[in-house]
């Protein structure tokens, strides 16, 4: 199935209410063997005047959306086709009000479908990264400037996080992979940054970071540019 290149052809693309439907039953049944959410059966009949399907198993009615994170929302596919679109493809992440001005939706609507794709591509597998390549490693300092801020409202943000009022979020980019992983950690220093990089860190990958502190591993210490972490 022919897929968009940019953002116009996705838009005139999905504008298409029959052709957003084909590709959501493609995205999930790319086989093409319909199956019944419920019993995941695939004995059904498609009723076309009104793009559903009746299972002859257990005798109920289902769309594409029953199971997705298209259900229970009253948004047609062709606005959550091009939403999925536009946050699978833009490189530096979007926000809800860009959705909102593409797709011409409330800001509310279009925070509710980020939200919900977002938790779709939320990745769940546990593997370590630099098993087939670098990886590169950097913190950052998420929230708001305090010293723009009343003074009242100063206290009450450094009090919740003792850094400076931000919170301290450290990402993990594995190059071969293409996969980055993020976590909050409670400060910069070398015991917090290390648990990070050998819980999510394969022993023989090599690390590219900037002025970060020492990384230790077993009874070896590496100040580098370049680390290779050796248990």
């Amino acid at each position: 199935m022919k897929k968009p290149v940019t953002l116009s052809q996705a838009i005139a693309y999905f504008a298409d209410v029959d052709r957003a439907f084909d590709y959501a039953k493609f995205l999930r049944w790319p086989d093409g063997k319909v199956t019944c959410p419920r019993c995941e059966s695939e004995s059904n009949s498609f009723v076309k005047t009104r793009k559903l399907w009746f299972c002859n198993g257990c005798k109920k009615q289902f769309t594409v959306k029953v199971g997705t994170i298209f259900e229970d929302s009253p948004m047609g596919l062709d606005k959550w086709m091009t939403a999925v679109w536009m946050i699978c493809n833009c490189k530096n992440g979007i926000s809800s009000y860009e959705i909102q001005r593409a797709l011409g939706i409330t800001q509310k609507s279009a925070w509710f479908m980020l939200h919900r794709i977002r938790e779709a591509m939320r990745d769940e597998r546990t593997h370590k990264f630099g098993e087939g390549g670098p990886v590169e490693s950097d913190e950052a300092f998420i929230g708001p400037n305090t010293k723009m801020m009343h003074r009242d409202a100063r206290l009450r943000s450094i009090e919740l996080n003792k850094h400076q009022g931000r919170a301290i979020v450290m990402g993990l980019l594995d190059r071969e992979l293409r996969q980055v992983r993020t976590k909050m950690i409670p400060n910069v220093k070398r015991e917090a940054v290390q648990d990070v990089i050998l819980n999510q860190v394969g022993k023989n990958a090599t690390i590219y970071t900037d002025n970060a502190p020492r990384v230790t591993t077993g009874s070896k210490k590496r100040d580098s540019f370049t680390r290779p972490l050796i248990t």
